[in-house]
This record gives C-alpha cells, sequence and structure tokens, in this order.
C-alpha cells in the first residue's frame, strides 16, 4: 500500500520538482517524522539497521525522515542535500527472506548517504547486491515484501524497482511519474541487475534484451494494466492531468483523494504524508506525522545542522516550523 509522485521541473510553473507520498501501514502502527542531524563515525564502527548490522560510513548526512515507530528504517524522508525517498510495497515471483535489509532500512541508508538521487540510486543498490532484502515487514503481523523506490532531487528523478536480488532502475526524463503497489518498469531501463536479463531468458520469459519486460516477467500472479479505478491509476491520472501546473496545492490535493482510496482508511491507513518542493536555490519539506492526510493540516520540518559525533548524545527529533504551504 503508498502511493509516491514527482513531478519534474517541465511539469511545475516554477521550474521546482515537487515530490509527495503517503506512507499506508497497518492501523495502530505509530509513524513519526523526525529530524537526525549530520553525523561523524569512526573508523570500523558498525550499524544495527532493523535486522542486520552492516558497516558504518564515517559520515552521514542530515535527514529528516518519516518512519515507523518500531523499526529502524523509514518509509519516506529528504536529507540536506534535497534528495528525496519513497518506498513501495511490490510483491514478485522471486522468493522472500526472513533477514537482510527491510526496504525502509535502504530509503534511509540512500537518504544518510547520498548527496545526489544518482548517489543515492548507486548506495541502495551497492548494499542491496551485497546485503539482500528480506524481514518481517509489520510490527504486529507477519508481511513480507519486496520494494520499489522514487528517488529525486532538484536535477533528475529515478525509479528503483526490485525482485528479490534482481532490480531494475529508470531515469524519469520529462512530466510526471507515480509508483504504487506495482511493478511499473516494462523495459530493461537504463540500469539493471547483471543478472536480470539471464534470468529471464533461463525461465523462457524473454528472448534477450529487446523484449525484456520487468513487471511482466517478475510481477507475482502475472502483469496485469492497474484497472482505471485502482489507486494506481487514480494517482497516475491526477498527475498527468495536472502536468505544467502542478503545484504544492496539487500535491495535497492528491494526497488528500479518497477516490481509489489514496487517503487510505480502514485495516491499512495513510499513516503519514509527505511533499517536498526541490530546486537549486533551496528545498522545502512538508509532513504529516499521524493518519488521514484529508483531516490534518501539512507542517514544514526544518534540519538539524548541528554536526554529531559518534558518542555525542545525538538529536533525536526536531521541532515543526510553520504550517501548510
Amino acid at each position: 500500500m503508498c502511493d509516491t509522485f514527482v513531478a519534474l521541473p517541465d511539469a511545475t510553473p516554477d521550474g521546482h520538482v515537487i515530490f509527495g507520498k503517503n506512507s499506508d501501514r497497518p492501523a495502530g502502527e505509530l509513524q513519526d517524522a523526525i529530524a537526525l542531524p549530520r553525523m561523524y563515525y569512526p573508523p570500523g564502527d558498525r550499524l544495527r539497521c532493523t535486522y542486520i548490522e552492516i558497516p558504518q560510513v564515517e559520515k552521514t548526512l542530515a535527514v529528516i525522515l518519516s518512519k515507523p515507530r518500531w523499526m529502524w528504517g523509514a518509509e519516506m524522508g529528504a536529507n540536506e542535500c534535497g534528495v528525496v525517498i519513497g518506498n513501495e510495497a511490490v510483491w514478485t515471483t522471486e522468493p522472500y527472506r526472513s533477514d537482510g535489509l527491510l526496504g525502509m532500512d535502504l530509503v534511509r541508508l540512500g537518504l544518510e548517504r547520498g548527496e545526489t538521487a544518482k548517489a543515492a540510486l548507486d548506495c541502495m543498490i551497492e548494499l542491496l547486491n551485497h546485503y539482500g532484502q528480506g524481514g518481517n515487514c509489520a510490527e504486529a503481523f507477519p508481511m513480507n515484501y519486496h520494494n520499489s523506490f522514487l528517488i529525486a532531487d532538484a536535477t533528475e528523478a529515478w525509479v528503483l524497482e526490485t525482485a528479490g536480488e534482481f532490480w531494475i532502475a529508470e531515469r524519469v526524463t520529462h512530466g510526471t511519474r507515480s509508483i504504487s503497489n506495482n511493478l511499473s518498469i516494462r523495459t530493461a531501463g537504463n540500469l539493471r541487475h547483471p543478472g536480470v536479463v539471464d534470468r529471464a531468458i533461463a525461465m523462457g520469459l524473454c528472448e534477450g534484451i529487446k523484449d525484456f519486460d520487468f513487471a511482466r516477467i517478475f510481477s507475482e500472479g502475472g502483469f496485469y494494466e492497474a484497472s482505471p479505478n485502482s489507486r494506481e491509476s487514480r494517482v497516475r491520472t491526477l498527475c498527468r492531468r495536472r502536468e505544467g501546473e502542478f503545484t504544492i496545492d496539487v500535491a495535497k490535493a492528491i494526497l488528500r483523494e479518497h477516490e481509489g482510496n489514496i487517503c487510505m482508511h480502514g485495516a491499512f491507513e495513510s499513516a503519514g504524508s509527505q511533499i517536498s518542493s526541490l530546486s537549486r536555490r533551496g528545498c522545502e519539506h512538508w509532513f504529516i506525522d499521524r493518519p488521514h492526510p484529508c483531516c490534518r493540516e501539512y507542517e514544514k520540518k526544518e534540519f538539524c545542522f548541528r554536526a554529531v559525533a559518534s558518542g555525542e548524545k545525538s538529536v533525536s527529533g526536531g521541532s515543526f516550523s510553520g504550517r501548510e504551504p
């Protein structure tokens, strides 16, 4: 569940990039929007993610994260360099693992370590290749899935989709792009796992790179076009309809939309929401950290820019400043 979208400069009246996401989680899960400062660590330090431990880098960037309280990772967020990332659950034909990095761990790691959208993408791919993805994704009951991601900064955007160990990335070049809970890359993409095409050939599902279709090959239950009334189609339609005039107000309206269940209520609910405006002159970020964007205001979130050394008491959160844009 969840929907994430981006509008590139040609789709917005002021040439900014606009990013938005609703985080749909099991009802009752608490989700927080927090600001964490830039951190410095000694060589050889280790990092405990949700389920596994990996080497820590010497510097992590200041970030704003919207995260389920029980896990280390984040559903979405932004960093001090103007990178934003959101993830989606997807179900694929590849096996699910009981341990590894959660997709939400990869979101946070990409934000903490990537100074551009491409650098964050490269970081996430490297970690996925090395550690794999896996582990239970819900606090109160078993739920395992693979992930797709939308990664953007003020100059470019990427969609990264995964099926177990395999992955594919597509650069978004114009207009708007959205992802929901289905694989959506229908080609061999701009970048791909070095063995993914050979895997599909061995499965008898394509003859080579020219007829390779990641979504068709790896979607659990087979690929199907989303119905016009689905969240996926509704978000895509609303985004495309406003290309050229896509503003913060448009983003808010989409994330509060009930047709198609974009603002979700029920056993799963929209537990948090993010809107970001990105430009080379500066970036702004607004969050909701309680359920149901339809009945709450977005609040502007500021970064904690005080650098903190490992061992020094860190800042666990930051205060909101400002109301809806």
